[in-house]
This record gives C-alpha cells, structure tokens and sequence, in this order.
C-alpha cells in the first residue's frame, strides 16, 4: 500500500502506530490532560455511564439528556449531574458540550449520529449505527468531512471473554487463526416497541463485532438464510417472518470466516452473547449454560485431556483505577436499580469501562478510537446485508464500499 519505504521502516511505523493505540487501553497516561464534557442522551442503560465518565481522568458527565422530566429529576440528583435537558435538539446546541454518548432507541441512533456531527459533536453511540446502509454512510462522511470522532460502543469487543481470546491469539497461544463463530440469543418479548418484529440481523454486531476484532479485516460480503417463523403479530412489523437468521461471513484479505447466529423472539434459549475462536493450537469455546467457564480444547494431547475449563480474568488492570471496579459492578448503589445488562450478559463482559476509556482516550489523543467510524459501518452493514440476503433465499450481498 505505501511503496517505496524500506521494511524496516515499515515495521518502526506499526509498531509505533500500535503503541500509540494500545497505550490507553493498557492503562497508560493519555498524551493530553484536557477534560472533555460528555453529555448522555438516554438514561436507561445510559445512566450505567455516568460516573464511569464522571471519574475518568480525561471527562466530565457536564450533561445528560431525557424526554421523561421525573426520570431526569431522579437520575440527575442521584449522580449529581446539574445540567440537564430535555430536547436532543438543546443538547446539540450547547457549545459546552465536546461529545455526546448516544443510548437512545434504536430507531433514532441513525438521525442523532448524523444531526450531532453536523452541530459539531463527536459522537459514541450505542449498537447498532443505524437501521439503514444510507444513515451508515452519511456518518462515515460526515467523520472524514469534520474530523471529529465517532465511535459505535459494541459491547462485546471489550468483554473480558473477548479480550482473553484476543490476548491469547495475539500472543501466538492459539496458533493460527483458521474460524470464529458468535451468537446472540435473546428473548425480547416485554421489551420497548421498537422491538417487536425486529429482523434478527439488523441488531447483529454483539456477534459481528468479535468475530471481525478476530479476524481484524473488515467483511466483504455475506450469505444469510432465514429459519422458522415468528408470531404473525410480530412479523407484520417488520415484514420479516424469521425467527433465527444464521449467516456466514467472508472477510478481505485473509482466508477465514466466520458465522454467526440471531434470534430474538419465540425460540427457546437462555439469553446467549457467546464467541467461539478455533485455532491450528488450540480453541476456545463458550459455555452452553451462562456463566459457566470457558473451554479450552489443546491440540495432539491424549483425547480425554483435549478439553479443559478455563476461568476467564477480568482486565481493570488495563484501565485508570478512579473506574477499575465497574468491570464487576454496576455504578448503583442499590442492586435493585441495577439495569438489565447486569442480570442477563453479566453487565456485557465487564465492558461498560473499557468503553468509555477507549473513547475517552480517543479524544485526548486525537485519534480514531475502535471502532471507528468505517468499522462501526462495516459491522452494522454486515446485519442489514444479512437480511437482505435472508429475504433473498440466502443470495451473497456484497457490502458497501464506504465500509471498507
């Protein structure tokens, strides 16, 4: 890609590049000691945040944002946060306002990516990006015209499980990579209105994402087919009739892919966010019951002796210790206000900090932070790609090229 520049030079340069991004993650002292004001917008899982951006060395929670005035009452006087509003549209025009932490319906992340960049925002958001390939493509525009910072806070891609997997496949411990799978199994019924009926694969990154991190190449194109049927009231929301959508992956540049498995309503499963990486070394597979440990399968032992449990660490290590001990709690006091994420998905993999922080050091380091904009694209479109194919009879549809 750069020709003319001598290997070893080459070399200097990625590892370089790659200090430069780790160097935060693993805990180091960002290069810049600005404080920036982060204002979140949703305070339903998005109050899970506040003091982790309250206690970071390099952000304030100066704002948080919600149309139910009560909640907003009740949420700011908890955690001490004075400014408060109402409107997204008031939020966006308050010039002390550096970023905004986007945990709003899923419906809305695409509009509120795209109206926070144009106000001059830098935007973290929850998954998925969008619901459609053309918001996703105006957010990865709107970050290359404006230089500002977005960044698609997938859960699973800072799970302890997924950083032991990774750090184990980096360090040469799995030998090499030859499949990944990931699944997410949930039961929505109950949930907010926007769930119903959803296509399983339009809220597919908590299986892409780790998968892609995996394999680190962005997907060129996929084959999805659609499995069973749900409930007619269900399907008439959507227009989609499936009740698992199962895909296979094909990334760039490498020979591996990957599948990867969706259901979200009448197919009987205890809640299932799982990875599963298979190695020329060694592989390790996800647990059939939650919180069960992890299992680690040794190549060219005797066969009883392949398998073997292993307990996944937990890595607060890699963070500032003012936010260290939210990998393993919740940020409430009381367990009875604890969310959702912390009952099913053990509070996503103890990921709530390291998001934040990745974020966080994004922006006091001027950089694109993981994923990026194009990445968070490249992982939502995967989804809506899969989809289509789904409704297609499982036809490959090839991704976008903005997305990679």
């Amino acid at each position: 890609m750069l020709q003319g520049i001598p290997k070893n030079l080459m070399l200097k340069a990625r590892i370089l590049i790659a200090d430069s991004i780790g160097a935060c993650i693993l805990g180091a002292t960002p290069m810049s000691n600005k404080k920036f004001n982060i204002a979140v917008v949703g305070l339903g899982f998005g109050a899970e945040f506040i003091p982790i951006w309250q206690k970071h060395p390099n952000t304030t929670c100066y704002a948080i944002c919600q149309r139910d005035e009560k909640k907003l009452g009740t949420i700011g006087d908890y955690f001490g946060v004075k400014v408060r509003y109402t409107k997204f549209e008031e939020v966006l025009a308050d010039p002390s306002v550096d970023a905004v932490h986007i945990n709003s319906p899923i419906p809305d992340h695409g509009w509120m990516s795209i109206a926070a960049l144009k106000a001059g925002k830098h935007v973290a958001c929850t998954v998925p990006m969008a619901t459609s390939i053309a918001d996703c493509k105006k957010i990865v525009e709107l970050v290359k015209k404006t230089g500002l910072k977005y960044m698609m806070m997938e859960t699973v891609v800072y799970a302890r499980e997924y950083l032991y997997m990774k750090e184990l496949l980096d360090g040469g411990k799995l030998g090499k990579l030859q499949f990944v799978q990931a699944s997410h199994q949930q039961d929505m019924d109950g949930w907010p209105n926007y769930w119903p009926g959803l296509p399983p694969m339009w809220y597919a990154t908590h299986c892409v994402g780790p998968v892609a991190g995996m394999i680190g190449q962005p997907a060129e194109y996929v084959s999805c087919f659609g499995s069973g049927t749900i409930r007619k009231e269900l399907a008439e929301k959507y227009g989609s009739p499936f009740a698992v959508e199962t895909a296979h992956v094909k990334f760039k540049n490498t020979d591996v892919s990957a599948r990867i498995i969706r259901s979200l309503f009448d197919t009987a499963r205890q809640y299932r966010e799982s990875i599963e990486v298979y190695g020329s070394k060694a592989s390790v597979e996800w647990p059939l019951v939650e919180h069960d440990p992890l299992v680690m399968h040794t190549a060219k032992l005797p066969e009883p002796k392949i398998p073997k449990a292993v307990k996944t660490p937990d890595f607060a290590k890699r963070l500032p210790k003012s936010i260290a001990k939210y990998t393993t709690q919740g940020v409430y006091d009381s367990s009875k206000k604890t969310h959702l994420s912390f009952t099913q998905g053990s509070g996503h993999g103890g990921s709530h900090p390291h998001l934040a922080h990745e974020f966080a050091c994004a922006l006091a380091e001027n950089r694109a932070p993981f994923p990026d904009a194009k990445q968070s694209a490249n992982w939502t479109c995967v989804g809506l790609c899969a989809h289509e194919s789904a409704i297609k009879g499982g036809a490959i549809v090839r991704l976008p090229a903005f997305t990679h």
